[in-house]
C-alpha cells in the first residue's frame, strides 16, 4: 500500500509548463532520491507532494493516518525559544504524560496510594512503550550527530545562522519520527561527519524518505530508487546514483540505436511508397503506408532521438611544470589576529598531488587554504609555494566576484578579449544571449559557482586552491567539474564536503578537528578504513574505562539510593537497552573469533578475545545493577 501518490499532476510557472501529467507512488519504507538539473522543478514537485503548494491539475493523496514530515531547503523557525526547546516539541505527547506520572508519584509519597497506584502503573508501561525514558538521549544523539554541542542547547533559535536553523529543523523533523520524510537538499550545510550521521539514521529508520539532492554519495548510501525529472517527464531508475548513471547511459545508447534504426526504416517505407503509389506496385504501397499510420495511432513511433542536455564545458587545460615541491609549512599557525584556529604540521605537497582537506564546520579549512594562497597572512611560521607556482583560487562564497559587474566584465577582468571571444567562453558555462548581461548580484549559487569556474580556467594556474566547488552545483555540472580535474596536469588543494569528489580525486588526506590536524598519505578509502580502525580502538578504551567504573561499589550506591520510582523506571530502562548492545556485541564478537580461528590469524584471534572479555564484564556488571534495581 502506498504512502502517497499523485496523479496526473501538472504544475506551470505563469504559462510556462514545469511538468505535466505525473503520476508517482511512495510504498511504506521506500528510500527515493530525485534528480534533476536545476530548475528542472524538482522543488515544485515535492512541494506539491508535501502538501505545501497545489497542483495545477490532477490530485495527490495520502494514506489515512499517515504523518508526513517536510524539510524545506531554507525552513523558517518562529519564536524566541531554545535549540533544546524547539526539539522538546517533537515530544509533546509524551511530556504530558511525564508531568502526568510526576503527579501521581506525587499523590502516592502523600499517602493518596491506591488510586494512584493503579493509574500510574498503567501510563508508566505505555510511557514506556513509547519511548519516554530516552527521547532526551535521542534529542542529544540527533544534535550531536548534526554538529551541535551541548553548550548550543540553551542558545536562542533567532542567533542560529541560516544552517543552524536548517540542522535544527532537520533534527526535530527525525525525532517526530513521521512514516514519510520529504527532504530538500538534506546535506546542504552539513559536514561530512553530520552527513555520515544522517546515512546511519536513515538506514535504521522506519518510515519511507524522499530526498532532492546533488549530493551523489549520499545518493549511493541511503537511496533504493532514482527520480529523474526531466524536460517535465520523470523516469524512476531502480537502485543508487551509481546505478541509475549506468541504466540512464544504456538507455540512452539503446534510444540512439533503436531512433536511427526506425528512422531508416520509415524513410525506406516512405520512399517505396513514394516511387510505387500509382503503379502496378500501389497496393503494396497502400499496405506499407497503412503499417506506417498504424505504428504512429499506436505510439510506436519514436519521436526523437535521446534528448542531449546542454552542460557546462571545463577544461583547466595543461599548466606550465612547476618545481617539484608545490606546498612547504614550517611552524604556521592560522587564524585572525587575536583569534588562533591551527597550528599546522609541517606539510609537503609535491607536484601533481591533489590534497582532500576534510573536518568540520568552522575548523579552519578555508582559513588554511586562503593562508596557503595568501589571501590570509600566517599569524605565525610560512607557507611557502614552490618555483614557477601559479595559485588559483575558487572561494566558497564566491566573494572573488563583483556583484556589480555583467558576466562580461567579469570575464575581461580576468582576461581582456574580443566581445565575441568573451561571449564564447561564457557558452561554454551555459551563459548565452543577454544573459552574459546580467550582473553578478543576479545569479543563482549555482550560476556564481560557474563564473567562478569559468574565471579559474581562464588563469593558466598550476596550483588549483579549491574552496567547495561543487556547492549549488547540478549532477551534470559536478560530474564536468569532475572531469576536468580528473584530466587536470597540475596540482590541487580541494576543501569539499563532497565525498564523491575527494574519493575520485584525493591522492592524500588532511582531516582538520578542533585545534589539531592530521596528515595521512592515501586515498579516502584507504583513510575511512583507517578511521574505523582507530575508532573501535577508542570504543574499545572507554568500553575498558566504562567496566572499572562499575566494578567500584561508591558509584554504584550513588546511582541507585535515593531514587523515586520514576528514576528507577528510566534507569532501568537505560540498562536494558545496554544489556541488548551488549548481548549483540558479544554474539558478533564470537562470530568474529570462530573466523578468525579457521583462517589462522591468531593474533586476531587473541584481540577478539580481549575484546569479547571485557563486553562480557559489562555484561555482567550491567545485569548486575539492573537486578538490583528491579528489587
Amino acid at each position: 500500500m502506498s504512502l502517497l501518490s499523485a496523479s496526473e499532476i501538472s504544475q506551470y510557472f505563469g504559462d510556462e509548463e514545469i511538468f505535466g501529467g505525473l503520476s508517482v507512488a511512495i510504498p511504506a519504507g521506500a528510500r527515493i532520491a530525485m534528480v534533476g538539473a536545476n530548475g528542472a522543478g524538482k522543488t515544485s514537485l515535492i512541494r506539491i507532494l508535501a502538501g505545501y503548494d497545489q497542483p495545477k491539475t490532477g490530485a495527490v493523496n495520502t494514506a489515512r493516518g499517515a504523518r508526513i514530515a517536510f524539510l524545506p531547503q531554507r525552513p523558517e523557525l518562529a519564536g524566541e525559544h531554545s535549540l533544546w526547546q524547539e526539539q522538546l516539541k517533537a515530544f509533546a505527547d509524551l511530556r504530558r504524560m511525564e508531568a502526568r506520572l510526576e503527579e501521581l508519584e506525587g499523590r502516592m509519597t502523600a499517602g493518596d496510594s491506591a488510586a494512584a497506584l493503579e493509574a500510574y502503573g498503567a501510563l508508566q508501561a505505555e510511557f514506556e512503550r513509547l519511548g519516554g525514558y530516552t527521547y532526551e538521549a535521542r534529542i542529544k544523539m540527533a544534535l550531536g550527530g548534526l554538529g551541535f554541542t551541548a553548550e548550543e542547547y540553551a542558545r536562542p533559535l533567532p542567533q542560529l545562522s541560516g544552517g543552524g536553523k536548517t540542522r535544527a529543523a532537520l533534527s526535530r523533523l527525525l525525532l517526530e519520527s513521521p512514516d514519510l520524510l520529504i527532504l530538500d537538499e538534506p546535506t546542504n550545510h552539513l559536514d561530512i561527519y553530520a552527513v555520515e550521521w544522517l546515512e546511519r539514521f536513515l538506514a535504521t529508520f522506519d518510515g519511507a524518505v524522499l530526498a532532492v539532492s546533488h549530493d551523489r554519495y549520499f545518493i549511493d548510501r541511503f537511496a533504493r530508487v532514482v527520480w529523474e525529472l526531466e524536460a517535465g517527464r520523470l523516469r524512476a531508475y531502480r537502485g543508487n546514483y551509481s546505478s541509475y548513471s549506468q541504466q540512464r547511459l544504456r538507455q540512452r545508447q539503446t534510444l540512439r540505436v533503436d531512433y536511427a534504426r526506425q528512422q531508416r526504416f520509415i524513410a525506406k517505407e516512405r520512399e517505396f511508397i513514394r516511387r510505387h503509389m500509382g503503379s502496378r506496385g500501389t497496393a503494396q504501397a497502400k499496405g506499407r503506408k497503412k503499417k506506417l499510420a498504424t505504428l504512429e495511432k499506436r505510439g510506436a513511433i519514436i519521436e526523437s532521438g535521446p534528448r542531449t542536455r546542454k552542460k557546462m564545458f571545463l577544461d583547466m587545460g595543461q599548466p606550465q611544470r612547476s618545481g617539484d615541491q608545490v606546498i612547504v609549512t614550517r611552524g604556521l599557525r592560522i587564524g585572525y589576529p587575536g583569534a588562533p584556529l591551527l597550528d599546522v604540521p609541517d606539510l609537503l605537497v609535491t607536484r601533481g598531488e591533489t590534497v582532500g582537506v576534510i573536518g568540520g564546520n568552522g575548523v579552519g579549512k578555508s582559513t588554511l587554504l586562503k593562508t596557503v594562497g595568501g589571501v590570509l597572512p600566517a599569524l605565525a611560521g610560512e607557507a611557502r609555494l614552490g618555483a614557477k607556482v601559479k595559485p588559483g583560487y575558487f572561494a566558497q562564497a564566491h566573494e572573488t566576484l563583483a556583484a556589480e559587474r555583467s558576466l562580461l566584465d567579469e570575464i575581461q577582468a580576468v582576461k581582456p578579449m574580443p566581445l565575441s571571444a568573451a561571449r564564447d567562453w561564457l557558452g561554454r558555462f551555459l551563459f548565452s544571449g543577454d544573459d552574459v548581461f546580467r550582473p553578478i548580484a543576479s545569479l543563482s549559487g549555482g550560476e556564481r559557482g560557474r563564473v567562478a569556474l569559468a574565471k579559474l580556467a581562464l588563469q593558466g594556474a598550476s596550483l588549483l586552491l579549491l574552496d567547495e566547488p561543487t556547492n549549488h552545483l547540478d549532477l551534470d555540472s559536478q560530474e564536468v567539474l569532475q572531469a576536468a580535474l580528473e584530466s587536470f596536469g597540475g596540482t590541487i588543494l580541494l576543501v569539499s564536503h563532497d565525498r564523491y569528489l575527494i574519493e575520485a580525486l584525493a591522492t592524500q588526506i588532511w582531516e582538520i578537528a578542533p585545534g589539531g590536524m592530521t596528515v595521512f598519505a592515501g586515498d579516502y578509502q584507504a583513510w575511512l578504513r583507517n578511521r574505523k580502525s582507530r575508532q573501535a580502538r577508542e570504543a574499545a578504551e572507554r568500553a575498558d574505562q566504562s567496566a572499572e567504573r562499575r566494578r567500584q561499589p561508591a558509584v554504584y550506591a550513588e546511582k541507585v539510593n535515593g531514587l523515586s520510582p520514576f528514576q528507577r523506571a528510566r534507569r532501568a530502562t537505560e540498562l536494558e537497552e545496554e544489556i541488548g548492545a551488549l548481548e549483540a556485541q558479544i554474539s558478533a564478537i564470537s562470530q568474529a573469533i570462530g573466523e578468525a580461528s579457521q583462517a589462522g590469524q591468531s593474533a586476531k584471534t587473541g584481540r577478539l578475545g580481549e575484546s569479547y572479555a571485557r563486553a562480557e564484564a559489562e555484561l555482567a556488571a550491567a545485569m548486575e545493577e539492573w537486578e538490583r534495581l528491579a528489587e
